[in-house]
């Protein structure tokens, strides 16, 4: 089989298509064939800096969809043929993985391949971020930042299904679109910080409730500043940039939050009800994944170059 590796960090230059040995399922694991693997700013990281699980060289990726070819030892629940994705797996830029039967959750039919393979890692965030970081109520008012963005425009609708209003940021004018497609009630052109007046203007001079903050070092400040006092400041944009912060430099006695979306899914039962939860509102029509780039596994390197530049919009799936 071939897989997405690298041997040292850096660049999209260090991504090679490389032939490995097929991979033999162990006890508790299942051998997937991929249907499709989603694009994460998380892999960029992981490629250009590495981290725990991340040191090279590594096998990129960490989520997608697929078939069940053959089960190891001691799996039960799953045959061979089934469809299924995964939230978390360390080398999911692969042709074929071993991959934990734990970790593993059944597609429902009416759910396209490229959609199940680029929604958990993005759609689960986007679930903690609007229920258990900040539960949304009626009448909340939401900052999204990257609204255009896999994880933004998922959040977008989720917020809006919850009966909250969105001011959304986008980088380009050109996004704008895809952020009030998404349901977005403004849409703000914004690159770095110095949004904040604007974003109090909107609000009457109270501020947002929450901040969804996935933009960085760049745009902490603004964030913060935006909020109304006892907002949510929810960062978790580690891999854009980390800034120094002392307790007494928080505005507004607001409340500063970094979201760990394991956290959202600590057991097994949680990882198939909150999967179950997404899938359900995909089949309902309620929440919408865009995908709007598909590469060949082996050009991974590319999808990588485009999702760096900021040019892109929802979701990148790699095809096999």
């Amino acid at each position: 089989m071939h897989a997405i590796r690298i041997e040292e960090h850096g660049g999209p230059e260090v991504m090679r298509w490389t032939e490995l040995p097929d991979p033999v399922p162990g006890p508790g694991e299942a051998l997937v064939r991929l249907g499709a693997a989603g694009v994460n700013y998380m892999d960029v990281g992981a490629r250009a800096v590495g981290g725990p699980g991340w040191a090279a060289p590594a096998v990129l990726g960490a989520e997608g969809m697929g078939y069940v070819v053959a089960l190891g030892e001691g799996v039960d629940g799953f045959a061979a043929g089934d469809r299924v994705a995964w939230f978390y797996h360390p080398g999911s830029y692969a042709e074929l993985l071993a991959v934990p039967a734990a970790s593993l959750v059944r597609v429902p039919d009416g759910v396209p391949d490229e959609v199940a393979g680029g929604l958990l890692m993005q759609g689960l965030t986007a679930g903690h971020l609007s229920t258990e970081t900040h539960p949304i109520a009626p009448g909340d008012t939401a900052v999204v930042h990257a609204a255009a963005g896999g994880v933004g425009r998922l959040l977008t609708q989720l917020v809006k299904a919850r009966g909250g209003d969105v001011i959304a940021l986008v980088s380009r004018e050109e996004k704008a679109a895809v952020a009030k497609e998404a349901g977005a009630d403004h849409v703000l052109v914004h690159s770095g910080g110095g949004f904040e007046d604007r974003i109090r203007e909107l609000t009457g001079g109270r501020g947002a409730d929450v901040v969804y903050d996935g933009g960085g070092a760049d745009t902490f400040a603004s964030s913060q500043l935006s909020l109304r006092p006892h907002g949510v400041h929810a960062y978790y944009g580690p891999f854009m940039g980390v800034p120094e912060l002392r307790p007494t430099d928080l505005p507004n006695s607001i409340l500063l939050t970094y979201p760990v979306v394991h956290h959202h899914v600590p057991t097994r039962e949680a990882l198939v009800r909150r999967t179950g939860e997404l899938f359900d509102l995909v089949l309902a029509g309620r929440l919408t994944p865009h995908v709007t780039g598909r590469y060949p596994l082996a050009e991974a390197a590319r999808a990588h170059a485009d999702l760096e530049s900021r040019r892109t919009t929802g979701k990148l799936v790699l095809l096999p």
